[in-house]
This record gives C-alpha cells, sequence and structure tokens, in this order.
C-alpha cells in the first residue's frame, strides 16, 4: 500500500492506538477507504498499516471487499509489491500491515518534478511489466493500476493497493452498477464487459500510466469520468509528447482490442535498454524437435492411431531429446550459489543445449527410458489432465480431445472428442474411464475409447469416485451413487448437507466431510460404498478439508477464518481420535498431499512444508522441513519413490526430495502461446512405475524418468 503523505489532519487520522498489536505512530495519510499509519513491529520491522474507516467498516459489501483485498496481496507479496505481513479483516475496524517502503508515488513525483525521462520511463516500464507478470502468474487482475499505485522504491517501481483486485477465475465482487477503477486508467472492458476483464486490462492501464510519466499528464484526461469512459471506449488516446522511441509501446499497451494488447513479457523486451544496461539473459528456445504439430482434426475421434516407432517424431510424438542436469541439485551442493543462479533457475537453463559444459549432460547409462513429450492440446493455456493405470496414458484437453497414450513413448493409440470437460479431472473406476464434459458423465472403454454409458450430471456439483463407486454429489447434500462399471444406481440419500466434501478410502468406505456453518467443528462420517450406510461419525474441532484417506486414518487441513490453512488434521479411522500439528505459517489456497504419515503443505505463494502427523512425534519435530520453492501457484503436489513432483504454471514439472526438502530437479517451461493467459488451475503430475507424466500449458503431455531428476 503507498506510504502517503498526509495532506491534513482528520478524525481518523488524529486517533491513536493500536491495530492488533501493532502499536500506530505517524499518519502517513487518509483517503477514501482508510487511513494508513506508521508502525513498528516487535522485531523493528517498519509496516505501514491500512485502517479501514469507521464510517464504511459496518458496510458488508466493503467488508467482502476488504477481505478480497487482503487474499490478493498476500497472493502476489514478492519482489514488485509490498509483502503483507500481518491483517485481521475481521477487526472492528479492519486492518492490514504491510513492509512499509520509503519512496513516493509516480504520482507524487510526476506532480513535484514533472514527466519522466526516456530512460527513467523505459526503466520503469520495464520494471511494471515484470510485477504484472508476476501478479498475473499469481492468478490475480490488479484492476486499478494508476500512477497513486505505483511507488517509486530504491530497487524499483513497487504496484500497491490491491483493493479491486481479484483472482482470475472468480466473480466479481462488487455491487451491481458501481463504477470500480479510475476511469482514466481503465481499460475498454472494463466499461463494457467488467465480468470478463483479464490480465490484458492491467496491461492497458500501464501503457496509460507510463504515458502519464512521459508527459506528466494521462491519454484520456477530462473533468468528466463520463467522458473520459467514453473517450476510453471510442476514441484513441492523446499521445502528444510522448517521445517517438516509446510511442510504439505505449501505443500497443493502448489498444482497444485485449487480444491485439502486448503480455508483459512483449512489453519487458521492448523496453529493453541499449547495450549499455545489465544483460538479462535470454530464456532458451524449446528444441527444434519439439515444435510439433497439434492435433489432427477432431473428426478423426475414435479411430486407433498408428504407433510409430520408439523415439520418432511421427504421429504427433516429439523425437527424444537428452535431459540437462539440473542447476538446483548444483545449487544444493555449493548453497551460496543458488542467490547468484536464481534468475536463471527461474528460467530453467543457465547454458544453452549446444554450450552446456560436457559435465552438465546427462550420462550416457540412463538410456532405459528415453523422455518424450506429446502435443494434444492448442496451447490456449489450459493444460491437458491425466491419469494412468499400470499399462496407459488418458489425458483430456480443454477442449474435449480425450485420447490414450503409451507411457513409454507418448504415441496416440486412440482418440475422442467428446466436448468440453468439466468438473473432476478423468478417473479410472470400475474399470473404465469417467470424465464429465457439459452435464454428462461419460464412461469409456479404456482399450478403445468407445462409449460404455453415461449419466445425466444436472444439479450434482461434483463427481467422485472410489474404486468401484462413482458419486454424484449435490449442493445441499444429496448424493446418488452409481456402480462405476455398468452406470446402475447403487443408492441415493442425503448425506452431511451443504458445504460436505467426499473422499474415497478403502474399496469398501467413502468419507464425507462436512463443516459446522460457523467453522468450528467438523463432522467426518464413514459411509458404506455399496449402500450408503453409515459406519460411523466423529466430530473434529475446526474447519477442516478432506486431504487423503489411507487404511488407518484420514488427513485433513484446517483453515481458519480467513480460510487460511493453519494446521494437518490426522483422524484416527479406528478410534475416531483427532491430532492436530499446528503449522508455523499460514498458507494461502493450500494443496496437500500425503505418503506414509506424511503430509506435504503446498501454499500459492510458494512455500513446501513437510508434516509429521503421526501421535508419537515430538511437537517441536512435526514440521519436518519447510521450503520456499518461488512457485506462486503450483499442482497439487504427488508424492512417490522418496521424491514430491508438482508442477509450475509455466508447465516446469519439479522434483523435491521429499525426505529433505532440497530441490533435485526441474524441467523447462512449456508455456501458452500468449503467457499473460493465467491458468486458471493447473493439473497435477502422474507417477507410475518410476516414471513421472507432466502437462503444459502449450497442450503438451511430456514423460520424463522419476529415478533421476536432476537430469530433468
Amino acid at each position: 500500500m503507498p506510504p502517503l503523505r498526509s495532506t491534513g489532519p482528520g478524525p481518523e487520522a488524529e486517533r491513536p492506538g493500536y491495530a492488533g498489536r501493532y502499536r500506530l505512530e505517524e499518519c502517513l495519510g487518509s483517503g477514501g477507504m482508510g487511513v494508513v499509519h506508521l508502525a513498528t513491529s516487535a522485531s523493528g520491522l517498519r509496516l505501514a498499516i491500512k485502517i479501514v474507516h469507521a464510517s464504511i467498516a459496518t458496510d458488508p459489501e466493503f467488508r467482502a471487499r476488504f477481505r478480497q483485498e487482503v487474499s490478493a496481496a498476500r497472493r502476489v507479496s514478492g519482489a514488485f509489491t509490498a509483502p503483507v505481513v500481518d491483517a485481521d479483516p475481521d477487526a472492528g475496524l479492519p486492518w492490514m500491515a504491510t513492509l512499509f517502503i520509503p519512496g513516493d508515488t509516480l504520482s507524487e513525483r510526476v506532480k513535484r518534478n514533472g514527466a519522466l525521462t526516456v530512460a527513467e520511463v523505459r526503466r520503469l516500464g520495464a520494471g511494471l511489466a515484470e510485477a504484472l507478470r508476476d501478479i498475473h502468474r499469481a492468478g490475480v487482475v490488479h484492476r486499478d493500476l494508476k500512477p497513486s499505485n505505483v511507488l517509486l522504491a530504491a530497487d524499483g517501481p513497487k504496484v500497491i493497493d490491491f483493493g479491486i483486485s481479484r483472482p482470475v477465475d472468480s466473480d466479481l465482487r462488487t455491487e451491481t452498477g458501481r463504477l470500480i477503477g479510475s476511469p482514466p486508467y481503465m481499460a475498454p472492458e472494463q466499461f463494457q464487459r467488467p465480468r470478463e476483464v483479464g490480465p490484458a486490462a492491467d496491461v492497458f492501464a500501464m501503457g496509460a500510466v507510463l504515458a502519464h510519466a512521459a508527459t506528466g499528464r494521462g491519454p484520456f484526461d477530462s473533468d468528466s469520468p463520463y467522458l473520459v469512459a467514453y473517450q476510453v471506449v471510442h476514441n484513441e488516446p492523446d499521445l502528444t509528447g510522448v517521445p517517438d522511441e516509446l510511442l510504439p509501446v505505449v501505443r500497443r499497451c493502448l489498444t482497444k482490442d485485449p487480444d491485439e494488447r502486448p503480455s508483459p513479457a512483449e512489453v519487458m523486451e521492448m523496453l529493453r535498454q541499449p547495450a549499455t544496461a545489465p544483460l538479462i539473459p535470454a530464456q532458451r528456445e524449446p528444441d527444434r524437435r519439439e515444435r510439433i504439430p497439434e492435433h489432427s482434426s477432431p473428426a478423426d475421434a475414435a479411430r486407433p492411431v498408428s504407433r510409430p516407432e520408439p523415439g520418432t517424431a511421427s504421429g504427433g510424438t516429439v523425437a527424444p531429446r537428452r535431459g540437462r542436469r539440473s542447476r538446483l541439485v548444483l545449487a544444493a551442493a555449493v548453497g551460496t550459489l543458488l542467490i547468484a543462479t536464481g534468475a536463471a533457475l527461474a528460467t530453467g537453463t543457465l547454458f544453452p543445449d549446444d554450450e552446456r559444459p560436457a559435465a552438465h549432460r546427462q550420462p550416457s547409462g540412463r538410456a532405459d527410458f528415453t523422455p518424450w513429450a506429446t502435443r494434444l492440446g492448442t496451447g490456449s493455456g489450459t493444460p491437458p489432465a491425466c491419469t494412468a493405470t499400470a499399462d496407459a496414458l488418458y489425458c483430456v484437453t480443454g477442449t474435449g480431445l480425450t485420447a490414450r497414450l503409451d507411457p513409454a513413448d507418448g504415441a496416440v493409440v486412440w482418440r475422442r472428442a467428446l466436448g468440453r470437460p468439466s468438473g473432476a479431472p478423468p478417473t479410472v473406476s470400475g474399470g473404465l474411464l469417467h470424465l464429465v464434459t457439459g452435464h454428462r458423465l461419460q464412461a469409456l472403454d479404456l482399450g478403445t475409447g468407445a462409449a460404455r454409458w453415461s449419466a445425466d450430471t444436472a444439479g450434482s456439483s461434483a463427481v467422485r469416485h472410489s474404486a468401484g463407486t462413482t458419486l454424484l454429489v449435490g449442493s445441499e447434500g444429496a448424493v446418488r451413487a452409481l456402480d462405476s462399471a455398468t452406470g446402475r444406481k447403487l443408492w441415493e440419500r442425503g448425506v452431511g448437507g451443504v458445504g460436505t466434501q467426499w473422499v474415497a478410502g478403502d474399496q469398501r468406505t467413502l468419507y464425507a466431510v462436512t463443516p459446522a456453518p460457523d467453522g468450528s467443528a467438523t463432522t467426518i462420517r464413514a459411509v458404506a460404498a455399496d449402500d450408503g450406510r453409515s459406519l460411523w461419525s466423529a466430530r473434529a474441532d475446526g474447519d477442516l478439508r478432506p486431504v487423503a484417506a489411507g487404511d488407518d486414518a484420514l488427513h485433513l487441513l484446517s483453515l481458519n477464518a480467513d480460510q487460511l490453512t493453519d494446521a494437518v488434521v490426522r483422524l484416527d479411522t479406528r478410534t475416531r481420535s483427532a491430532h492436530r500439528v499446528p503449522l508455523p505459517l499460514r498458507i494461502d489456497q493450500a494443496e496437500a498431499t500425503e505418503s506414509a504419515g506424511t503430509v506435504f503443505v503446498y501454499g500459492a505463494g510458494g512455500m513446501l512444508l513437510a508434516v509429521d502427523t503421526r501421535p508419537t512425534t515430538k511437537a517441536a519435530d512435526a514440521v519436518r522441513w519447510q521450503q520456499d520453492t518461488a512457485v506462486s501457484r503450483p499442482s497439487r503436489p504427488v508424492a512417490a519413490e522418496g521424491r514430491l513432483c508438482f508442477t509450475a504454471p509455466d508447465g516446469r514439472l519439479l522434483a523435491t526430495d521429499a525426505r529433505t526438502g532440497a530441490p533435485l530437479g526441474q524441467t523447462r517451461p512449456r508455456s501458452a502461446a500468449r503467457p499473460d493467459r493465467v491458468v486458471a488451475e493447473l493439473a497435477e503430475p502422474v507417477v507410475v512405475g518410476g516414471r513421472v507424466y507432466g502437462s503444459a500449458p502449450d497442450g503438451t503431455v511430456f514423460g520424463v524418468d522419476g529415478r533421476h531428476p536432476e537430469d530433468w
């Protein structure tokens, strides 16, 4: 948030006191929504604390927006924002504390000193583009980028104030008819189609901010916000005074059509300084052998595909490519080298393939499995979702192409076009492949892809599977259970009520997890898969979400009032006793997996923790390790053979040592055709027989040797 300079005392600004445990010091400024105070933490950190005005603190709509602001700011905390230190959106006067960053806002700087020089605008634009790239990768659209929300810190610009930002895939949380944003810096679609606003709107705002920085005024200035709105939608921007060398990038950013605007990465490239500036290593181009044609027309659906010889590039399969030794391993060995090589690791490479020293090439004795990649999707940004049996890989693309691949070489065995998928990812249950398209659950033959049966899912909010049972779960707790092999109805009844989540246990048992409306406790019910009988029920403290069920325990995540994960809970399914392990930090948008009693928890900020849930483990030793992976929005992690695998939004597959948390390796990025397209949900990797199969936003499915991630 901006360290605003006070323009004069007001009743709120003069009120002394505390925000939580922080004593408020001088007032930094006051705005329409709240007051910003300087404060100091117990450890000496200088903080900027935003406190909501009492007059609007009782407004439920505003409280919802403020909670959204806190969540968004937490998601994007990093090098280009003011990191969130603490917050309490439920306090009488809601507040949020961020690290205080000294410096003027761009608005203050231009007002005091006039327009920036061309070199200064270049640096500003490159910094803003890099900030937006990271913000969008975190799945957030800012929607209010303007000069007063750009802080000119000593180490580069910071984007602040996420008061109206939102996740890309969320509903717009605003009142009907209310203008949300600052009109001179809003994109046309924010006036025309506010519920369809995406990352490109922030690029438009960046263009207007750069024009303001270069000229001292905006490209759509007017005393009337209604006239500004008309100009933004219908008129060309007034770029008089923008230096010629900056005009191309500013014009492209201000294009009316969102699809025609550049991505933040393209803006960074367009604003790259001349040769005298520090050199930024370019990302390595993909291997030419991996530039493969997209799949053939859906008209080819449901026909067997001729299999190429292993290692060939025909049939949409990539020719084998030798792995490269990950620099993460070298960093772990050398330690301090990690800092120096961090930027190169983020792009997945330090050396082009042809320039890599011989010591970093894949050893020659590992040819029992040759890495492969097959393109199924269109590269629009939605990774294929896959599942596997011992001898086959089944994948579904965002457009509805369903295919069986040979896990040995990626050859397509059969494919079918079934329509756009929705709901649960593909699942093998009852000896058939299950997937939901539209409002139909489809069950396909594993060998041929032929349809065996289907069921109407209208009115079902979720589809869940055990080994032989399929559940169609309604939002009010009504459950219809089908035989996964035949589609025959097994039973139908109400279980749990609103908010119930299901997870499969063994072949005979399903678990229904129902939090109380106030989040104070959760009821867990064991249900017989064959007839829906209630086997037992238990109650545990807290708002709990199921992770996984094993032979003797059900593992759950505990969420606090801010919907942040604060503990892992192990429920013994024999004694019904609950063992709670508090986490040392709160995890936003947590994903988790369980292996041999250890729950691996991953958060949106990139933090990964290993939690030993056995009651015999000492409390001080329960969190075995925690690591910051720098992957902002990962997939759900998958544990196998002492390793933890997960995918990143740019298509990288990463591996971590499950015992220590040490990074083991990563594949190269496989981004979508448009890097600014944010992936709403990442498909988790699949691990079978020592091999790991991932999918990426460019539409590829790929396989690597899971035993040697250092060679990825």
